[in-house]
């Protein structure tokens, strides 16, 4: 203990102010200065006091864990330890832990007097830093006589006590309430503001609505009218019987109206032409109705199907036309972007036509039908994952390819309309390694580029079913490759290596090379530009690049909470991406904002595909379906489960499949979807 004192160092002592000679000589009024300075006195010797006590106490702490020492024990060095300290310190070392001295189990000993001493200042202190309470309520323990009055005295300071103290909380409770009702009323308010304004929104489209179609119905009363006039003319009576079959089937309504509008003669109007080109539309409607495999799908039917899907999405699209409608309040339409006269004569604002396009769109279709089907494998390669699967510039063509390393060209209409199981590809390119994704040419026709496991690019020319090009610059794996639209020379890449590079079909070394901190997952041209190129990358994050400043990205999107597996652009400022979040998302590249999230299919570690038109998603999933998304919606708006060819749609084995590729037909309602089992199938979005 004296060691360790002496280790803390010395306090200055305080030299008290002597009494000076002339204090005899001072008149007695001095005395309350003398007093005053004594009480400072005594403060300040408390305060040394208690400076005092703080350094005791730091010797009452065990150097080990420098806490109250518990359980004493001296060492024969001289030093005391917590028990459980010191033992423990001894287990792992013979030596004493303050001065270094040899010291075992043997040479320590209990401490009692400090123990003692120990338990003396933790009482003391405890009764000098209790509550009167405390002090009250151990005194009374200990039986200190106090008398009934001095007992009713207290009772009644503690009651007046308890009262101020309830009052107080009441009051501090009613002002809590009062702000409480306070921002509630104002955030009330704010939604009633909101809902007045949308229902004002609301009952100036229902008029605008109303008048449109009271509008419809005149114009067709009108043409009913003139079909009726056109029908009891004297030629048409004479003519229409030859021309119906009894069958129904096979009318020639563009030869009828060609003699109707030849008999005519010069002095008719031109009138009557018009009318019977509007009747000879209609019933082409109507054969095309007929003819198309629609027969058991009555208007009536349509329109229910319609109603039926708007209530299963109603709320999104009530968020749509909400956010649609108040977006369009205070902007004034210029140019093109508006039709004035349509403005005036119906009473659409911009929000509303655009409400009715999504709509329009979203309703169309509720299901997607399989129309064709083909088998990618073959009996020499048992790996089917079709890895990729893209359409040619005309729609006439569309390759795939995977792990067979073989890239198969299938004609469209072969496979539509031939009945065969297994199509035959009209090209096939065998290649050296496994690939991950095709890319075609927008201008010339017959050249495609792939990527593989391997790094290199390639581009091919399908009529001669030979490289063009090779890029071997990359040092691992190749995800991704894209051929640019305006710029059909140029081709960009991005790899594992963590290198967006950018090709020139002219050239064999890269153009551009990007370096990034993570893989790269996708990559894309802007459709409408050859300098912006979009970057999917396993850093959760979305790089949109403008090639003539490659230092650092335009804009970064963020949002996903895993890997982007594919980015694909819907129009020149919509990009649309997919990750293993099990999520895609939709951001505005030309604004830099997000405009929508979409979530109902499952994807946790593969790629499963996206692809995207002007209007609508579709995507792969894990649970062996693809899924179809409108991009103002934010949930499914149809999906499709893939069977296998080989086995019952039924059969349980069909779940280890997940959905492999995916490609629209231009902005077609057909879709191509392949699995990990090698199954391709065409499928059509249907009413």
């Amino acid at each position: 203990m004296g060691e360790n004192s002496m280790g803390t160092g010395a306090l200055v002592p305080t030299v008290k102010p002597e009494p000076s000679p002339q204090s005899a000589s001072e008149p007695p009024s001095s005395s309350l200065r003398a007093a005053a300075a004594a009480e400072d006195e005594d403060e300040d010797e408390d305060v040394d006091m208690d400076v005092a006590m703080e350094d005791a106490d730091k010797d009452m702490l065990c150097p080990i864990c420098m806490q109250i020492i518990k359980d004493a024990f001296l060492t024969a060095c001289g030093h005391s330890f917590c028990y459980m300290c010191l033992v423990t310190h001894l287990r792992n070392k013979n030596d004493c832990p303050s001065c270094g001295h040899y010291l075992t189990t043997s040479h320590i000993f209990p401490n009692f007097l400090l123990d003692k001493c120990l338990k003396k200042t933790s009482a003391s202190r405890l009764g000098k830093d209790a509550s009167p309470f405390e002090h009250l309520r151990q005194a009374l323990q200990q039986g200190v006589e106090v008398s009934i009055k001095d007992l009713d005295g207290l009772l009644s300071l503690l009651s007046d006590k308890k009262r101020r103290m309830e009052q107080e909380e009441a009051e501090t409770n009613m002002q809590i309430m009062l702000n409480f009702l306070h921002c509630l009323r104002k955030q009330k308010l704010e939604q009633l503001t909101e809902i007045q304004s949308d229902l004002h929104y609301i009952k100036e489209d229902v008029n605008a609505v109303e008048r449109r179609r009271i509008d419809l119905f005149m114009e067709k009363e009108r043409f009913s009218g003139r079909m009726r006039m056109l029908i009891n003319d004297h030629t048409v009576e004479k003519t229409l019987p030859c021309l119906i079959d009894k069958h129904g089937n096979g009318t020639d309504y563009s030869t009828y109206f060609s003699q109707v509008q030849m008999g005519s003669g010069n002095s008719q109007s031109k009138k009557p032409d018009v009318n019977a080109q509007a009747v000879f539309q209609g019933l082409q409607k109507k054969d095309a109705y007929s003819g198309a495999g629609l027969q058991s799908v009555t208007p009536s039917g349509l329109v229910l199907a319609r109603k039926r899907q708007v209530y299963s999405q109603f709320d999104d699209l009530q968020e749509c036309y909400l956010q649609k409608r108040r977006n369009s309040t205070g902007h004034s339409p210029k140019g093109d972007e508006w039709n004035t006269n349509m403005i005036s004569k119906e009473g659409y604002s911009p929000g509303l036509e655009d409400f009715q396009s999504v709509l329009s769109t979203f309703t169309r279709y509720s299901r997607l039908r399989v129309i064709a089907e083909l088998r990618h494998g073959d009996i020499f390669h048992a790996a089917n994952i079709v890895s990729s699967i893209e359409f040619d510039r005309d729609d006439e063509l569309f390759a795939t390819a995977g792990v067979s390393r073989r890239i198969k060209i299938f004609e469209f209409s072969s496979v539509v309309n031939e009945p065969e199981d297994i199509h035959c590809p009209i090209v096939e390119m065998p290649t050296r390694c496994k690939l991950s994704c095709l890319s075609w040419n927008k201008y010339t026709k017959s050249h495609i580029a792939s990527s593989d496991y391997e790094g290199i690019v390639t581009v091919w020319d399908v009529t001669t079913r030979q490289s063009v090009m090779e890029y071997e610059e990359h040092e691992k794996r190749a995800w991704s490759v894209d051929f640019s639209r305006t710029e059909p020379s140029m081709l960009v890449s991005g790899s594992d290596d963590c290198k967006v590079k950018i090709w020139c079909t002219n050239q064999e070394a890269s153009v551009f090379n990007i370096g990034m901190k993570a893989n790269i997952c996708s990559v894309k041209y802007n459709p409408g530009s050859s300098v912006h190129v979009a970057v999917g990358s396993a850093d959760h994050h979305v790089h949109y690049y403008d090639l003539r400043n490659i230092s650092q990205p335009l804009h970064v999107f963020s949002g996903h909470s895993k890997a982007v597996s594919y980015v694909k652009f819907l129009s020149n400022n919509e990009l649309a991406s997919a990750s293993t979040d099990s999520t895609l998302r939709l951001w505005d590249v030309k604004d830099n904002l997000p405009i929508c999230t979409y979530r109902g299919h499952t994807n946790e570690k593969n790629f499963v595909g996206l692809t995207v038109n002007s209007e609508y998603m579709a995507c792969g999933s894990e649970t062996n379906e693809v899924f179809v998304y409108h991009k103002a919606i934010s949930k499914p708006m149809t999906s499709h489960k893939l069977g296998s060819s080989e086995l019952n749609d039924n059969d349980d084995d069909t779940g280890s499949y997940f959905i492999s590729a995916v490609c629209w037909k231009s902005d077609s309602p057909t879709v191509l979807t392949a699995n990990s089992g090698g199954t391709i199938k065409v499928l059509v979005l249907s009413p």
